[in-house]
């Protein structure tokens, strides 16, 4: 017996071309639903070699368990794969302060000392004045906490960041784009939000989807 993971339903007997043409359907709506479990059965071999030509995975197991260990440990590769591919994309949003008594350097890189009022502040996070019609200083390259380097920060941290320009656009500086009465943002596109929404979703708080919709 095997089955066409939730979408196409259940058949008995062995597995043939037809089933993997009829699993391939969901490389174009979902991939990782392009799957067949096959239970105790025989797959045969022109099956097997159209579905690894289509991409169309076919896994088998004897023991139902296992066959559904499989299928969940296949998901979960798509998943930091796709992670790992939008990480650069997916934005999370923040809110930060401006600490004046910790401005190190004001331009290229502008590095300053922020507290964190809302959200999670990451490395590669793009930033903007809101007060200054959007103005983007720069992107967040490495953020320190007590003198150690860390990969985020959440609300309520005290953090040193460096904001480094972007690629091809003039430098901005502390005390001419911004200053200490300025709040400082995450810059966030649709396709962050889509992004965040589709493979960063445990990663964020209910606090952080309301500031990122606030945004």
């Amino acid at each position: 017996m095997f089955c066409l993971f939730q979408y196409s339903g259940i058949r008995i007997g062995p597995v043939v071309k037809k089933d993997v043409m009829k699993a391939s359907i969901m490389l174009e709506h979902e991939s990782q639903y392009a799957t067949i479990l096959a239970f105790d059965v025989k797959i045969e071999r022109d099956a097997q070699e159209l579905a690894d030509n289509l991409g169309v995975k076919v896994f088998q197991a004897d023991i139902i368990y296992h066959l559904f260990d499989k299928f969940m440990a296949y998901r979960e590769e798509l998943k930091q794969k796709k992670r790992e591919e939008f990480k650069n994309i997916a934005v999370f949003p923040c809110k930060l302060r401006v600490l004046p008594q910790f401005i190190f350097n004001s331009r290229d890189p502008i590095v300053v000392g922020v507290m964190v009022e809302a959200g999670i502040i990451k490395e590669g996070t793009p930033i903007c004045v809101p007060t200054k019609e959007f103005v983007e200083l720069g992107i967040v390259t490495s953020i320190e906490n007590n003198h150690k380097q860390i990969e985020s920060a959440r609300k309520g941290m005290e953090v040193c960041i460096k904001i480094e320009p972007i690629p091809g656009e003039s430098p901005k500086m502390f005390g001419r784009h911004f200053d200490e009465k300025d709040f400082l943002v995450s810059k966030i596109s649709r396709q962050s939000i889509d992004a965040c929404k589709d493979y960063f979703r445990d990663d964020l708080l209910k606090t952080d989807w309301q500031l990122m919709v606030e945004g």
